[in-house]
């Protein structure tokens, strides 16, 4: 049997991942495979006729694809010749512009530029990713999904995720059919939430591109990629089909990005013995040539893949640059979930965090893990207030915002409401009052019981069987005096027809301006470069919910006031040999009515004068003015009392028993860790100074053991109260309290 230290660890969540022992026959290896080719070009007459070591009669169809179309042959001699460690270096120079490493990288094959990325370090890769992506302003995308395909709940979670600040929304279905009334009801929702938000359902992509064109959705990425051509042939796809569906997207004004990612080849069992970064850097040379404008990798489904050999994790970071080094638009693979272990899962996203991305998460799950139909990602609901919080942490721009919570339950209200009424004008289904409240209310399906899972298969079938269009639904929303909603959805629409967000990395801010690598490029060059949040966005980043200032807490407390403590006159000295004192702090009965363990100060001492009496001690309360210190507190009180003996107690809760003839900083009992003390500690304190009065010696008081930090809880809290607790210490005498 295993020892207990042992059994301990095994039980750690890091342990429900899965690690594979490097496997280059499987294509289980991260980075440089034996087999991956020496980079190579060849050109002869305008043509390649030889690619990273294969002569043009041995080109499979990716190979064929990337050499008539994508590489710049006016450039491609240049780059080639550039030495790995110098072109390795020039991502991290800041004398090197963004736009010199694009110009180069275009005339460079897949091998050459994996070998190149390979030189990085990671922090290397976050400087480099800083530099390179196409954007200046980072942003971030939501999936919205649920179980049920309730479009009630999927459009007050759409609005809930615009209002936190996403501005891409992907969703999909557990069942196919229900996908357009998922991409009615988000797009519905989204437009509540703010303006300029996109839509995608992610599904079939013949299905999927129906929608757009009946402008369901704004925008398209689920056109995957694959890194070696017998995975096309699976699928039965090709680089001319995937070029095909990118150029039907874009002649009808929608924004389109392919999929690919580390790990795939090996999980389909087609990687050819070669490296998963190698065959990535295939994908993403294709995604080039067949006129994508951008690119969501990093693994994506197959992120755990990657993740389970050596340096894995690297190389997803290190893929997501290789699309900015192409010039396109990087979103940034954390929506698999790579691993359950929470420290491995923000170790793989904070890199990408700090640096900046395009798009830093290709899919935040906005809601419940359970409700994610992608499968859960790797950052859910449950972990929007701690992304949040790191924004503030760090001062970066993550793209979310924390948003009116009080505000959220009416955005939430509107949004249902809207469903109901443009399925009701358009024939597409009735809700009843009752799921649609449950809707409002809920964190998740499983709180919807009223939902009828019937009602999005039929309001879906009717959509595609009606013809129905974006434009029915614009109407629909003026008509039912949704007028803002309408005008939004109808801007989307003619949007498409303006074209300018399809430009690489495009994004709409809330007033329409289109951000992209036209209109917003990067302009990070080194220190006191790039980009930085205004003031007001940076005050959106460190506003988070949680955040108290003292004026909050003197409002808190004043919540608890009461008139049961009041003074009596100054403070005399006892000779009663029977006589304790409690010598509370300055703001206790003034400003102070609340310990950090939630209970009232006057309950704490009613506590303290009970265990006193146990003991046959007469209690008196006496507050000392002129110092905050426990240690004075309980010593002033003592040289006060009778007996000798005293209790020291803080408005914040934290009490002591004190002797007169020690030093300040010694005491007899202490608790110094005020929130987890109770009203029975409290009492056995009291007890004990009375023993201690009597001349005995009791078994100590001591602090209750938690397994809970709680410092990063309370300390903030207790800086107020200490400001507060100055803010009332005077010169003034000790006061006698009265407990009434």
């Amino acid at each position: 049997m295993t020892i207990g230290r042992i059994r301990f660890m095994d039980e750690q969540r890091v342990n429900l991942d899965g690690f594979a022992v490097p496997d280059v026959d499987l294509g289980l290896v991260a980075f440089a495979s034996p087999h991956d080719p020496i980079p190579s070009l060849v050109i002869s007459e305008g043509q390649v006729t030889e690619l990273d070591s294969r002569p043009a009669s041995e080109f499979d169809a990716i190979d064929s694809f990337i050499a008539a179309h994508g590489i710049d042959l006016d450039v491609a001699i240049e780059a080639m010749a550039l030495d790995n460690l110098v072109a390795a270096r020039m991502f991290i120079d800041p004398n090197v512009s963004r736009s010199e490493i694009v110009r180069l990288v275009a005339g460079m094959t897949p091998a050459k530029l994996a070998e190149i990325i390979t030189l990085l370090r990671p922090a290397e890769l976050v400087i480099a990713m800083t530099k390179m992506r196409a954007r200046r302003t980072p942003s971030n995308q939501a999936h919205v999904t649920n179980r049920s395909d309730d479009p009630l709940l999927l459009s007050a979670d759409a609005a809930t995720a615009a209002a936190f600040g996403f501005r891409e929304i992907e969703t999909t279905v557990p069942v196919l059919g229900d996908a357009p009334s998922n991409a009615i009801a988000v797009s519905i929702g989204a437009a509540v939430g703010s303006a300029g938000v996109l839509v995608q359902c992610s599904v079939e992509e013949a299905l999927e591109l129906w929608m757009g064109l009946r402008g369901l959705v704004s925008y398209a990425e689920t056109v995957s990629l694959y890194g070696t051509e017998q995975i096309f042939v699976d699928g039965d796809d090709s680089p001319w089909s995937k070029a095909f569906l990118t150029s039907a997207y874009a002649s009808r004004g929608i924004k389109m990005r392919v999929t690919s990612g580390g790990g795939a080849e090996a999980l389909m069992g087609g990687a050819e013995k070669r490296s998963m970064f190698y065959l990535e850097a295939r994908c993403v040379s294709l995604a080039r040539a067949i006129g994508a404008q951008g690119v969501q990798n990093g693994g994506i489904d197959s992120a755990s893949v990657a993740s389970s050999v050596p340096g894995g994790v690297r190389s997803l970071m290190a893929e997501n640059l290789m699309v900015m080094a192409r010039n396109l638009e990087a979103c940034t693979g954390n929506d698999a979930l790579m691993s359950e272990s929470d420290v491995r899962r923000t170790s793989r996203t904070h890199p990408i965090f700090i640096a900046g991305s395009d798009y830093i998460c290709s899919g935040f799950g906005s809601i419940q893990r359970y409700d994610n139909m992608f499968g859960p990602s790797q950052w859910n609901s449950e972990d929007i207030d701690d992304f949040l919080a790191m924004q503030r942490d760090w001062g970066v721009d993550g793209g979310l915002r924390s948003t009116d919570m009080n505000a959220l339950e009416s955005l939430r209200e509107r949004a249902v409401s809207a469903v109901r009424d443009v399925y009701r004008y358009l024939g597409l289904g009735d809700f009843s009052d009752e799921w649609a409240a449950q809707a409002i209310d809920a964190a998740g399906s499983k709180d919807i019981p009223a939902a009828d899972l019937m009602t999005p298969l039929n309001a879906a079938r009717i959509v595609r069987d009606s013809g129905i269009t974006m434009l029915d639904v614009v109407t629909a929303l003026a008509d039912c005096g949704y007028e803002v909603e309408a005008g939004r959805m109808l801007t989307m629409l003619q949007q498409r027809v303006h074209g300018d967000y399809l430009h690489t990395a495009a994004i709409f801010d809330e007033q329409w301006n289109v951000l992209s690598l036209v209109t917003d490029p990067n302009d990070y060059a080194g220190p006191g470069t790039g980009y930085v949040p205004t003031p007001a966005r940076q005050a959106e980043i460190d506003g988070i919910r949680q955040e108290r200032s003292v004026a909050d807490l003197r409002a808190e407390q004043q919540q608890h006031s009461s008139h049961r403590l009041r003074s009596t006159g100054a403070a005399t000295l006892s000779t009663d040999p029977r006589d304790v004192v409690i010598g509370v702090s300055p703001a206790v009965g003034r400003e102070v009515w609340q310990t950090l363990s939630g209970l009232l100060v006057v309950d704490v001492l009613e506590e303290l004068l009970a265990g006193l009496e146990e003991e046959g001690c007469i209690g008196r309360i006496v507050r000392v003015n002129d110092t905050i210190d426990l240690g004075r507190l309980g010593l002033t009180a003592a040289q006060l009392s009778g007996s000798g003996i005293s209790i020291g107690l803080q408005a914040k809760g934290t009490a002591l028993i004190h002797r007169r003839d020690l030093t300040p900083l010694a005491n007899l009992e202490l608790y110094s860790v005020a929130p987890t003390v109770t009203r029975e500690l409290y009492r056995l304190l009291g007890t004990n100074a009375g023993r201690h009065a009597k001349g005995s010696t009791p078994e100590p008081a001591r602090n209750p053991y938690s397994d809970e930090a709680i410092e990063a809880r309370y300390h903030t809290k207790v800086i107020s109260l200490v400001a507060i607790e100055r803010s009332c210490s005077n010169v003034y005498v000790p006061e006698t309290l009265e407990l009434v």
